[in-house]
């Protein structure tokens, strides 16, 4: 069995980050640890959460991981609060990913929108472009791509421009860059993919569903690790998460009783599992 550590922080209530990462990588049939950044009463659609930062323990968590010798096949990073936090993270790559045995996959999550998050500023973004530097894949939405390499934001952008921004993103270091909430039709949304050793751009296109839940980057982030630690490409991986993805906010946007703080992933996972077995079956 494949082993992941899922490293980003846990929301003790709804569906985001760590409480998406671990049912749905899990579920995938690859065993899951994680390592919370920091630990919240809710995400932060809520008002008034509580947050306690856990910069303090992610060393002595990682020193007795390796007196143990544990291993892992992929570290997934997702949402990382802070400077300190990206540096001690950079130290866990260098200790448990020295080669290229070990998968590094990073949502440099800090933006959405056109706006970065509230916490984070201009010398943030260009932090986590250097951090992006030492992942294998990477999948920033078109935003947080656009901070990272300096580029003007625009809402809209032609695919020509996708690809320049691809090639941007490939120059920090990756092997695959992706960009998130890429529409290269009307009414189609999706991603766009390079792989920096080929040239080679691939996308995957899906009907957008005018709706935006919480969590949505990180199901797709995370079912995408998953697809990868079994065994498929990165590129048909992402198909998969896409699709899930997709499908997963339309039956919320179904239930009379959704939930407005993120998706109903739980009931979408079977579908996600078979999409998997059919893909290694071919």
């Amino acid at each position: 069995m494949k082993r992941v550590l899922s490293i980003q922080d846990i929301s003790c209530f709804g569906k985001c980050s760590t409480t998406i990462a671990l049912p749905v990588i899990s579920a995938m049939g690859v065993e899951t640890a994680i390592l919370p950044t920091a630990v919240l009463s809710t995400h932060t659609m809520f008002k008034n959460f509580t947050v306690k930062d856990l910069s303090d323990q992610i060393a002595p968590i990682t020193k007795h991981w390796k007196d143990e010798d544990i291993q892992f096949d992929s570290i997934y990073t997702g949402y990382l609060g802070s400077f300190e936090q990206i540096e001690m993270v950079e130290k866990i790559f260098a200790d448990f990913a020295p080669d290229d045995k070990t998968l590094k996959f990073v949502d440099p999550v800090m933006a959405d929108n056109g706006a970065l998050y509230p916490a984070f500023d201009l010398d943030y973004a260009k932090r986590n472009a250097e951090f992006c530097g030492h992942a294998d894949i990477i999948v920033p939405n078109i935003t947080e791509a656009c901070f990272m390499t300096d580029t003007p934001y625009k809402e809209d952008m032609s695919e020509s421009e996708v690809k320049a921004l691809l090639e941007k993103l490939g120059k920090l270091g990756p092997t695959i860059a992706v960009l998130t909430g890429v529409s290269l039709k009307d009414g189609m949304t999706g991603f766009m993919g390079l792989d920096t050793r080929t040239g080679e751009f691939l996308s995957h296109q899906n009907i957008r569903i005018d709706a935006a839940y919480h969590g949505t980057g990180d199901l797709f982030a995370s079912a995408c690790v998953g697809g990868i630690m079994n065994g498929l490409s990165w590129n048909d991986a992402m198909a998969i998460a896409s699709d899930y993805t997709a499908e997963t906010i339309a039956v919320t946007l179904k239930d009379p009783k959704k939930p407005w703080y993120g998706v109903n992933f739980e009931t979408t996972l079977p579908s996600l599992i078979a999409k998997v077995q059919v893909a290694k079956n071919i």
